[in-house]
């Protein structure tokens, strides 16, 4: 049995459809049933667990053979800190109760950095307490979500524009898409452990630099698209329209260490995966269903 926490996010629904592709039994844990449908569609079992409950979460886990495991952040949370902390503490209680056979940790890049670089820093503070559980473990680091551009989408629609928190506009950037990281997963999920601690780096075929992501909208709209490089001063107040302040101010402090080249692989160690999925492919579904709402209020 193949355990999937989070299933119902991009890339825990991407490890689950990969993982049945090949056969294998899948159990899909979700906090919200509404989303059961298409993995249950896809021949998953399906628990109901809350990522912050470790009794029920270990109900979930119990008989895994290798479980993956997320904890990712909660946008409008008061206290992102606070909630991250908590759910890293919940999960690797419900591993030690559960001790499935192996475990995947989705992290992130720039983890490896001791210094506090914001969100990065939650991710090394979640692979250090999974380090003290006795069992192995891959650390399965993605670089930034291509998806993640999608929602700057309407921006662009309204003044074809793209406002960027990447400086500078011309530097290239790790990225990949959710689904590469998923079809990665599931590789590493089904591959015979060593026993010992491994760490991978997952990202995209090449790396895009803000000036590349507007050509590819610009290609896919027909129409010229400008990268805006947003002000340092502005981007909590940007940030702050689609997160809370707390969960703002970790992607600023990461964002900053970005632009000191500290949010990258681990020098000298772990393997770096490339996924196949281009940008244009990321962007294409999302500039058209972003079209089509926009085309709908109108």
């Amino acid at each position: 049995m193949f355990v999937i926490v989070g299933a119902g996010g991009k890339v825990g629904h991407s490890t689950s459809s990969v993982l049945r592709e090949a056969g294998v039994p899948v159990r899909a844990i979700l906090r919200d049933a509404t989303k059961a449908g298409p993995l249950r569609a896809l021949g998953c079992e399906i628990a109901l667990a809350d990522l912050q409950d470790p009794g029920s979460l270990a109900d979930a886990l119990a008989g895994a053979q290798a479980v993956q495991v997320i904890c990712p952040p909660a946008p409008q949370a008061e206290d992102a800190v606070g909630d991250m902390r908590r759910s890293i503490e919940s999960v690797a209680e419900a591993l030690k109760q559960a001790r499935p056979d192996r475990v995947l940790a989705i992290s992130d890049y720039g983890a490896h950095v001791t210094a506090d670089v914001g969100m990065p820093t939650m991710f090394r503070l979640f692979e250090e307490r999974l380090r003290r559980l006795e069992m192995p473990k891959v650390f399965l680091r993605s670089a930034e979500h291509m998806e993640g551009w999608g929602a700057l989408v309407p921006a662009v629609l309204a003044t074809g524009s793209l406002p960027s928190l990447h400086h500078p506009l011309e530097r290239a950037f790790p990225t990949v898409s959710a689904r590469d990281v998923g079809v990665m997963a599931a590789d590493l999920l089904r591959r015979t452990s060593t026993g010992a601690e491994e760490v991978v780096h997952a990202e995209g075929p090449r790396r895009y630099s803000a000036i590349d992501v507007a050509a590819a909208l610009s290609t896919l709209l027909g129409r010229e698209v400008a990268a805006q490089a947003v002000p340092r001063s502005h981007w909590l107040d940007v940030l702050g329209g689609v997160v809370s302040a707390s969960t703002a101010a970790l992607l600023a402090d990461l964002y900053d260490a970005q632009q000191r080249g500290l949010v990258d692989v681990e020098p000298h160690r772990g393997e770096v995966r490339l996924g196949t999925t281009t940008l244009i492919d990321v962007l294409r579904p999302l500039i058209s269903n972003a079209t089509k709402t926009d085309g709908a209020r109108r």
